[in-house]
């Protein structure tokens, strides 16, 4: 029978919680949000474990670390998570937000190459689902574990930086509520979909189109690292009675 109340909680104390991409905007805003509420944090990045240093020495508390891996690589992942299970302990929280994109516009159909669109599908479905297999086990053992995948509002609009992209993040939200069904109740597994960041993730888009684009969202502005980390947080944290949910913070750009 399961006992498990999921009743919300405020701290995130004794919690192992690994970020993929850690380095990037996104991760190091989640880093930091979690770092406070007690996390131990684990920065998965691509560079040598040492460039992440200056990070990991400015988030609060104690025993952070980082380590060398990339998501297009899977024995690296696999090394990473055997990593984390024997220096901190089994991972309770994993935060898939490495990515990679480039601007295409939809009509230019010879501009998204074949080249393109495999790395575009390596990097941002491949990826995400290699981290979740390589941690699943530990977190499975944790049993009380929860993923949250960094999607795009793109998966289902269709307007994003180009259709691959598009593509790609609608196949993370499937591939969140599928897993939500299957490694349930041991793990839960949510997304959350972004709009428009001002962050430097998409080549191209300076302070002008993000004070345009603003002007069109409801809230009337374009999100920050932040926003999108308080809500990954909150799937840690406050929504702990969901799991296969997509949770949008765009500040209502899909809307139209």
């Amino acid at each position: 029978m399961n006992t498990r109340t999921f009743a919300p909680r405020e701290r995130l104390d004794g919690e192992i919680a690994v970020i993929t991409g850690g380095t990037g905007a996104i991760g190091l805003a989640t880093a930091q949000r979690a770092a406070q509420l007690g996390a131990r944090v684990v920065l998965l990045h691509r560079k040598d474990a040492g460039d992440a240093q200056p990070v990991l020495d400015a988030l609060s508390g104690s025993g952070h670390f980082a380590v060398t891996a990339s998501v297009t690589d899977s024995s690296s992942l696999e090394a990473a998570a055997e990593l984390v299970r024997k220096e901190a302990g089994n991972a309770s929280v994993l935060i898939n937000c490495a990515g990679f994109t480039k601007p295409v516009a939809a009509a230019d159909l010879c501009g998204l190459s074949d080249e393109l669109i495999d790395d575009i599908f390596a990097t941002n479905w491949r990826g995400t689902f290699a981290a979740i297999r390589a941690f699943a086990p530990q977190m499975k053992a944790a049993g009380d574990s929860v993923v949250v995948n960094v999607s795009s509002i793109a998966a289902f609009t269709g307007m994003g930086s180009n259709l691959a992209y598009s593509a790609a993040k609608a196949g993370t939200d499937a591939l969140t509520k599928a897993l939500a069904k299957t490694l349930g109740p041991q793990i839960r597994c949510l997304a959350v979909s972004p709009g428009v960041v001002d962050t430097g993730f998409v080549p191209g888009r300076d302070a002008a189109f993000n004070e345009r684009v603003g002007q069109t969202i409801p809230l009337k502005r374009v999100g920050v690292a932040d926003d999108v980390a308080a809500a990954i947080v909150a799937c840690c944290t406050s929504l702990r009675y969901a799991t296969g949910s997509i949770i949008v913070v765009d500040g209502g750009r899909h809307l139209g």
